[in-house]
């Protein structure tokens, strides 16, 4: 069983930066995506931002401010989030998907993964 556990959030002042992390305890399962989603009360998990092998993609709305990386000697997925606006509160939340897909845009809906961490919230002060 993948085991996701998030960390790094916290309360930050509009234009600062945070390094959230993401590590899995469990390598023995094939992995095909790693994600970030996040969730403000009321609205639905968003997607931020998906590895893929050896690419990134990031939801428009954080593009060119969030980056995605990953340590393997850790196992851990990394979101490094710079510019920090008050609308990217919210919990954030990691997902690995064990189910490959052909059309890689599925990566970017909720429904892709089966395996999700507990968040970390994040809230970013105007």
């Amino acid at each position: 069983q993948v085991q996701l556990t998030e960390s790094g959030g916290g309360l930050v002042q509009a234009g600062g930066s945070l390094r959230l992390s993401c590590a899995n305890s469990r390598r023995a399962f094939r992995l095909y995506a790693l994600a970030w989603f996040r969730q403000t009360p009321g609205k639905e998990r968003e997607f931020v931002g998906v590895r893929l092998d050896d690419t990134t993609e990031c939801a428009d709305s954080v593009k060119g401010r969030f980056t995605i990386s990953r340590d393997n000697a850790k196992n851990t997925l990394l979101l490094q989030m710079n510019s920090l606006k008050p609308e990217d509160t919210g919990m954030y939340y990691c997902a690995a998907s064990g189910i490959s897909y052909t059309d890689h845009n599925t990566y970017y809906t909720r429904g892709a993964y089966d395996h999700w961490g507990h968040g970390t919230q994040v809230t970013v002060s105007s």
